[in-house]
């Protein structure tokens, strides 16, 4: 596939960043939508918080893959910044934008643990969009394999491992918002189910991948999902005994008007 979508006065725009801008604009849209339903946060809080957390996210994700790659990078310093062709880590991408709504939530004194399930359905949507971009670079494929769907990448058939990441997060986004938060019993539930559901899935599909960062002989990603998994099991356990719905939004009710 060309990766290219079009030229614009010289400008190449790829299709790598049109998924990934798809992607957080429909994270935007269903936060906003899960605050109107489920929460007393005000609902310019998906969009306050994603001004910071999108571009702290993206160079979260850079630098993550370029430290696991530090031994390319080094001897290649003039494409670090290179995002367009692809190396964006999405664990990194995590770490920044959980950082930078962090920060907001404690400077505009709203809750955390909150807002991030506002957050969660949406942000694997855009996850299961962005795959798509891998799919566009020819990256984020697996090995060679003989199964009836495996694509065509240099000349051999393999698994196309970016699509059963896609189809998980897509799944996942599913549960959490048509499901999950119709019957959320506390806050952090959202947010700890996807935690666990994502990093599962993610465990077993990196298995396949001949792309994998890696820490010495184990696999990056492998190793994140399984701190990740322990973080979402220890929110489902403690969150229900720390806070109850409504009584933990805002320090001070906010009419939904603002």
């Amino acid at each position: 596939m060309n990766p290219i979508a079009f030229t614009l006065f010289g400008l190449e725009v790829r299709w790598y960043g049109i998924f990934i801008a798809c992607g957080a604009l429909l994270a935007i849209f269903f936060g906003e939508k899960l605050i109107e339903r489920n929460s007393r946060l005000p609902k310019d809080a998906v969009v306050d918080a994603s001004i910071f957390a999108l571009p702290l996210g993206i160079v979260g994700a850079r630098t993550y893959y370029v430290l696991f790659e530090w031994d390319y990078y080094s001897a290649h310093l003039s494409e670090i910044f290179a995002i367009r062709n692809g190396g964006l880590a999405i664990h990194g991408g995590l770490l920044g934008g959980t950082l930078a709504v962090f920060i907001y939530c404690r400077v505009k004194k709203i809750s955390f643990i909150e807002l991030l399930d506002m957050l969660a359905p949406g942000v694997v949507l855009a996850q299961g969009i962005g795959r798509w971009g891998n799919f566009m670079n020819g990256e984020a494929h697996g090995g060679v394999t003989n199964v009836p769907w495996a694509i065509n990448v240099g000349g051999q058939m393999v698994h196309p491992t970016f699509l059963y990441e896609s189809i998980l997060d897509v799944s996942i986004f599913l549960i959490l918002y048509f499901y999950v938060s119709k019957r959320r019993r506390f806050p952090g539930e959202l947010a700890g189910i996807y935690l666990i559901l994502y990093s599962i899935g993610r465990f077993f599909i990196e298995g396949l991948r001949t792309d994998s960062l890696y820490i010495g002989p184990l696999r990056t990603a492998q190793v994140m999902s399984l701190i990740v998994i322990l973080l979402g099991i220890l929110i489902l356990f403690i969150q229900p005994k720390r806070t109850k719905i409504g009584e933990y939004a805002l320090t001070e009710p906010v009419s939904k008007k603002n």
